[in-house]
């Protein structure tokens, strides 16, 4: 909460990061400062029970673990809430749903969402994107787990468009075991009417939405981005739709983040 006084007492328009899963509010640095620099007040509010560091994530796996979609959206909305202005949003893989899930709610003054998780009603489910959560799903008694990635799947599902040394550095300075959970939602989303990976497109509460998604990207292909746009289209607010050439899941955090930081930022500028 402590990040909220601060936001609070600078007077400036306040952007909120959100993390996905596997990694922690700190991969968020770099367009903190980059944000901060341009004249807005940033914070990156965690998940439920988020360590510090990643060396304690990975030393203890348990705090990751039985953390569902809602308990997360609920959690970020009462951080969020106590704003005194109304932030803008940015959020990576499921954190691009949560921010899509709080702007139906009403929290948003813009939002971006970036290589985004899947919601109910979002159909396309491409072979990569079944292969990268496969080490989640693919063992039921990972409902109630956290999973952490080895070298290797990492590479495949994040970094595939990297070379193997930036591969190997980020996984070892921001990779953290993940709850297991939010993939069996959103695999089952659109067979299960109670859903929690879901979001409210329509209501007029949502405000301006930018959805970014990597060209290369595995766990959030395309596809998946482009059948979210759809449905997002048609909310009667701002939305766009814009895709990286050549950069995989990585993208917001690798050493090309300018090249998603940027429209991101001129988005907020337009529109928040």
């Amino acid at each position: 909460m402590s990040e909220v006084g601060r936001v609070n007492a600078s007077g400036l328009k306040p952007v909120a990061f959100v993390h996905g899963l596997w990694l922690l509010p700190s991969s968020w640095q770099p367009w903190r400062e980059m944000f901060e620099a341009a004249g807005y007040a940033t914070l990156a509010p965690g998940w439920p029970d988020d360590p510090a560091t990643v060396a304690e994530g990975r030393a203890h796996p348990e705090l990751f673990a039985r953390k569902r979609i809602k308990q997360v959206a609920d959690h970020l909305q009462d951080v969020l809430e106590r704003l005194n202005v109304r932030p803008a949003l940015v959020g990576h893989s499921f954190g691009g749903l949560l921010v899509q899930q709080l702007a139906g709610r009403g929290i948003a003054a813009a939002t971006v969402a970036i290589d985004p998780a899947p919601f109910r009603g979002v159909l396309p489910l491409p072979f990569p994107a079944l292969k990268s959560a496969w080490p989640v799903i693919g063992n039921p008694a990972n409902y109630r787990r956290s999973v952490m990635l080895t070298l290797e799947q990492f590479r495949y599902s994040f970094a595939n468009e990297l070379g193997a040394n930036e591969s190997q550095r980020l996984y070892d300075e921001l990779v953290v075991p993940a709850s297991g959970v939010p993939l069996f939602q959103a695999a089952t989303a659109n067979v299960n009417p109670f859903t929690e990976a879901k979001t409210d497109s329509r209501t007029p509460r949502r405000g301006p939405l930018l959805l970014i998604t990597g060209e290369k990207d595995h766990i959030a292909a395309p596809a998946i981005a482009k059948a979210a746009y759809r449905k997002q289209k048609r909310n009667k607010a701002v939305t766009r739709y814009l895709e990286i050439p050549g950069r995989g899941h990585s993208l917001v955090f690798d050493h090309g983040w300018r090249d998603v930081a940027d429209p991101a930022l001129a988005f907020i500028k337009e529109h928040g």
